[in-house]
């Protein structure tokens, strides 16, 4: 896995595919793995880029608070490394604030945003959501705590369905496996920059094609949220789908990887 350094902060990432590059930021919790059954599409269009975050994965993993500003001055000093000129950029919750402020503090690197699952302001609901997440953190197993997090993210229609719960299953078994799990003080300075989030006064001025999608019956990040960003936004489109949660990219996973693709396909500015 590539690596680059920029003021003592060290980020690994992958690269796959050709074409236009696509730089792919993950939520919290979630290293730039977690982007393979979307990237496997993907890259038959664009050059893909899936670092780890700041505080998860290979990538390091300081003390102290982080902020959306500063990861998102990580990903322009790579976009910088990469040696690109702009590119598409999709952000997944945490990975969707550290776009907006790609946008803002960084827009001439920028050709189009997807905003998933996003938020321009935490109210005091979301607030305590973040600080229960680490109370699991610091208390669950591994396992459970995956567990918790997918109560957070999935729809009871994907609960219901027995090949995703499957899969869900699968998926604490490898948090419980993981050999490399993030250490709670990776999901403290995450959670920071996600709570000391606030770009609503400033959306206005992101001019770059944006998307905003989501979940209609996301309980993490309520619609609310992603109905006020495409308020703010003077150049976007807003998608929510039915019955689907936080997760709901895994959950319309097709319809989702074509989508990503017609968009920044359609940008052509």
């Amino acid at each position: 896995m590539p690596s680059f350094q920029k003021d003592d902060f060290t980020m690994h990432y992958e690269v796959r595919g050709e074409g236009e590059p696509m730089v792919c930021i993950m939520g919290i919790t979630a290293p730039g793995a977690v982007w393979d059954d979307h990237v496997e599409e993907w890259q038959k269009h664009f050059e893909c880029i899936t670092p780890d975050n700041r505080g998860v994965g290979l990538s390091d993993k300081p003390t102290g608070d982080y902020t959306s500003a500063m990861m998102a001055d990580d990903y322009a000093n790579l976009i910088d490394h990469l040696g690109y000129e702009k590119v598409h950029v999709v952000g997944c919750s945490m990975g969707s604030i550290i776009a907006q402020q790609l946008g803002l503090r960084h827009p001439e690197k920028v050709k189009s945003l997807t905003l998933m699952c996003s938020w321009a302001r935490c109210d005091q609901q979301a607030k305590a959501v973040f600080s229960n997440i680490l109370l699991a953190k610091a208390h669950y197993r591994p396992e459970d705590f995956m567990q918790y997090i997918q109560l957070l993210i999935f729809d009871k229609k994907s609960w219901d369905d027995p090949e995703f719960h499957a899969s869900m299953l699968e998926g604490r078994e490898s948090a419980a496996a993981d050999q490399n799990p993030q250490p709670l003080h990776g999901l403290e300075g995450q959670c920071a920059a996600c709570v000391s989030h606030n770009t609503i006064e400033a959306l206005p001025n992101l001019q770059i094609p944006t998307l905003v999608i989501g979940g209609e019956n996301d309980v993490f990040t309520p619609r609310w949220m992603a109905e006020e960003i495409h308020a703010a936004l003077p150049n976007s489109e807003l998608f929510l789908y039915p019955d689907a949660g936080h997760g709901f990219h895994f959950e319309n996973l097709e319809d989702f990887n074509q989508r990503i693709v017609t968009f920044a396909k359609g940008v052509t500015a």
